[in-house]
């Protein structure tokens, strides 16, 4: 049944679609309400976000509210983590957000799943499902919750792309490779090409191809000009 929806929601044709698919899934995963974002990021200017999701009308303002995202723990766990994260009640109080906390719960948003997929050319995709009631005791099922949502999210952050972001926005940077992307993040950390091997498990030959092909993606003279435009084009951070 959930193969299916893996299937669905790449062949979604428009927003409506997307959002039904997205929706669909969480809720045969056993989660009243999901959330779908789709970040990009702007060189000199805030990030964009664009989300779909099925939230109470009452609640949709506060969901989508940049000041509140920037206060919370799960938005910020799945800014510098790729790791899906498993939140509840203490995930807020012991950071002393149980403010924060109780005004979703009123909403049915008491635990739930997080995850983000951070892509190439400064896209990323975070997708939770949330519920009321408390999340299974057994870990083998929580863990097939995860992996089944985790495949999900690749699925559908392809459709969200194709759909959500104009193709003149997914043009206009550069397509470098995710090694091409890590070797430049070490090299503005300052590591020579044989420490970017090092750090990467490659060769330092391979790692000086990799930066090699950055720079020339980029259109810089060297690799130090090369982070640079990286980094205003949103494509490392």
């Amino acid at each position: 049944m959930l193969y299916g929806g893996y299937i669905s929601v790449m062949e979604a044709q428009d927003r409506d679609g997307l959002r039904s698919e997205v929706v669909r899934f969480s809720k045969r995963l056993g989660f009243d309400t999901v959330s779908a974002i789709t970040v990009i990021d702007r060189p000199l200017a805030d990030p964009e976000f664009i989300a779909i999701d099925n939230a109470p009308e009452a609640y949709r303002d506060s969901l989508q509210n940049p000041s509140k995202g920037r206060r919370d723990p799960v938005m910020q766990h799945c800014k510098a983590q790729s790791v899906p994260i498993i939140w509840s009640q203490e995930t807020y109080t012991k950071r002393g957000l149980g403010e924060l906390w109780e005004e979703q719960a009123s909403y049915g948003y008491c635990t739930g799943v997080c995850l983000a997929l951070h892509m190439p050319e400064g896209h990323h995709f975070v997708l939770g499902v949330d519920r009321s009631q408390a999340m299974p005791r057994d870990p083998a099922e929580i863990t097939r919750m995860v992996a089944d949502l985790q495949l999900f999210a690749v699925h559908a952050q392809d459709a969200a792309l194709r759909i959500l972001v104009p193709e003149a926005t997914r043009s206009e940077r550069p397509s470098l490779t995710p090694r091409e992307l890590e070797s430049l993040r070490w090299t503005m950390d300052g590591l020579t090409a044989w420490e970017v091997g090092e750090a990467l498990g490659i060769a330092e030959r391979t790692a000086v191809l990799h930066i090699s092909n950055a720079m020339h993606k980029l259109h810089c003279k060297d690799k130090h000009q090369a982070v640079l435009k990286a980094l205003r084009l949103g494509l490392i951070r």
